[in-house]
């Protein structure tokens, strides 16, 4: 991209227009990150919540260096649940090692769920092991949003001494829990993940017995 490109979509960052200003942080998908990130941070403070909800995405997206440190101070001290959502989903999209320790105290203090369940979320991201332990206590907790979130992330985490903690939900009212249930499944090649998933195949929602069918064969074929 031309340095003109750049300096118009800087000028449409600050157009007292959200609606340019979130155009401009669209256009920025082909621009290398080196020259991205700055022009996200121009905003990270806007008085749009849907665009800072979009930059602090963007940083996940657009890696460079300093991309780590932005959201995990957004994640840690942003008065706003949203946007720690946010800054807890794009450091999942870094795959960065680092956030594991903030995303599990993020996990166990925020007092949001929907925080809560972005760090879920990403703690699978990043398929770090040691995530096991916090995600199974998800499991117990009373929102439903969150056994989904706990759910996947175990699969993405091949937790394979975790397949008993979650087949208790093969049974559940809530059908994308054991859509979820199905998916990760898929990941956790044991005997009692390949029943469960004959189980789950006969579902009478289709969505969940196609996500069954699905894992059923990619562990057949695995």
């Amino acid at each position: 991209m031309t340095d003109p490109d750049l300096e118009q979509i800087a000028i449409k960052l600050e157009s007292g227009n959200s609606r340019d200003r979130m155009l401009a942080l669209a256009s920025l998908r082909e621009v290398p990150s080196v020259e991205a990130v700055p022009l996200i941070k121009k905003v990270l403070n806007d008085t749009s919540m849907q665009v800072r909800s979009m930059a602090v995405f963007a940083l996940g997206i657009k890696q460079t260096a300093e991309c780590y440190s932005i959201l995990v101070k957004l994640l840690e001290t942003d008065p706003d649940y949203g946007i720690r959502a946010d800054a807890a989903g794009a450091l999942g999209y870094l795959e960065d090692g680092r956030a594991f320790e903030t995303l599990v105290r993020t996990f166990y203090e925020d007092t949001h769920w929907l925080v809560r369940f972005s760090a879920a979320v990403s703690l699978g991201n990043l398929k770090d092991t040691r995530a096991r332990e916090v995600l199974i206590k998800a499991l117990d907790g009373p929102e439903v949003v969150l056994q989904q979130a706990a759910i996947a992330a175990l699969g993405e985490i091949k937790a394979l001494d975790a397949v008993d903690c979650i087949l208790r939900f093969a049974q559940s009212e809530d059908w994308l829990i054991r859509q979820r249930l199905a998916e990760a499944l898929g990941n956790l090649p044991t005997p009692k993940s390949i029943s469960a998933l004959k189980f789950l195949a006969k579902d009478s929602h289709p969505q969940v017995a196609e996500a069954a069918s699905i894992a059923l064969q990619r562990l057949e074929e695995g």
